[in-house]
């Protein structure tokens, strides 16, 4: 089991905890501050599913053909049998991502009626068929992941309750179960999680393994996944030549702002402040090469200060505290 910007720590402490959680068959969450690949690994996770599966052509929620559980392919099996029209899914296609924001409704997540459908086709709003399925009835058969869970509104967070313990759907007023057979996976940043206590208890008593990302341990840890991730393959036929000491600058920085007691560390510095300066500094090198027309594109040390457009706006300062708290933390 590899994720792409697992590094050598993360091998000994999230992805076994991971690996745990998958076997017990638990829903999850991934605690963690901003840049510490918590999306990542949680659409890495469709590498788990088979490649391909079959499911009812034009359900909505993707009904297996050998025991559906919605009412439309239930009809449609019974008067066609084995005639009954399949469609291959790719496991691409059977994740499905939701940022959690307080505008999200309870009827985006799990369903409503559908009037429009009720008109159409001659149905009165009583009838199971004018159900318009909701986000995670749709990932049925897959995964359900809904990213910076603690600004999901707190009526919405005791919809899930059904889905994480009795596993079903309960959706308006309609007296049906729909069981999916879906995996619930979250984000979240541990300050919102503890401090700000957004997560509602119940759902948190309901959530089955959790897991804490955290940053790179080692320098050559950040330096491999920023080389990684950042764009540095410009396409332009000139070749790139970092020096080892180039890239662990820009590595450096980051890591010297997470140790600094002017930076909040309830923020985080996130690893993406050095993939951008990275970036932005191989980008000063290059138009330096342009322009005098060099063979080889070098960064210099010079050229990490050409980068601190990409710096500015990735951490914040402590501002909490009296005056003169800050003042001694900044002079030890």
């Amino acid at each position: 089991m590899q994720f792409t910007r697992a590094d050598a720590t993360s091998r000994t402490t999230v992805l076994p905890q991971i690996v745990n959680a998958i076997l017990s068959r638990h829903n999850m969450i991934l605690l963690g501050l901003r840049g510490q690949a918590k999306s990542r690994i949680l659409r890495s996770l469709v590498r788990f599913l088979d490649e391909w599966m079959p499911a009812v052509a034009g359900c909505e929620i993707h009904d297996t053909p050998y025991k559906p559980i919605c009412r439309r392919c239930r009809e449609r099996l019974s008067e066609v049998g084995d005639a009954l029209p399949i469609r291959f899914l790719h496991r691409e296609a059977r994740y499905v991502e939701k940022l959690a924001t307080p505008d999200v409704t309870i009827a985006d997540m799990i369903g409503d009626v559908d009037p429009i459908r009720a008109a159409k086709g001659g149905l009165y709003l009583s009838d199971e068929l004018t159900i318009h399925y909701g986000l995670l009835p749709r990932a049925n058969r897959g995964i359900f992941a809904i990213n910076e869970l603690p600004d999901l509104a707190g009526k919405i967070q005791v919809g899930l309750f059904n889905i994480l313990q009795e596993g079903d759907v309960q959706i308006k007023g309609y007296p049906i179960r729909l069981p999916p057979d879906v995996v619930t996976v979250f984000s979240a940043n541990p300050e919102d999680y503890t401090a700000r206590g957004k997560i509602i208890t119940p759902l948190k008593d309901r959530i089955g393994s959790e897991i804490r990302t955290h940053y790179p341990a080692t320098l050559e840890e950040g330096m491999a996944i920023t080389q990684q991730e950042a764009w540095l393959e410009r396409g332009e036929g000139t070749p790139l030549n970092i020096p080892l000491f180039v890239a662990e600058v820009v590595e450096a920085v980051a890591f010297a702002a997470r140790k600094d007691p002017r930076v909040d560390k309830r923020s985080g510095v996130s690893q993406r402040l050095s993939i951008a300066c990275l970036e932005n500094t191989v980008s000063n090198a290059a138009r330096r090469t342009l322009l005098l027309k060099e063979k080889a594109v070098v960064p210099r040390v010079g050229d990490i200060y050409a980068a601190i457009p990409s710096l500015t706006g990735k951490f914040e300062l402590n501002t909490r505290g009296s005056c003169a708290e800050r003042t001694t933390s900044l002079a030890s």
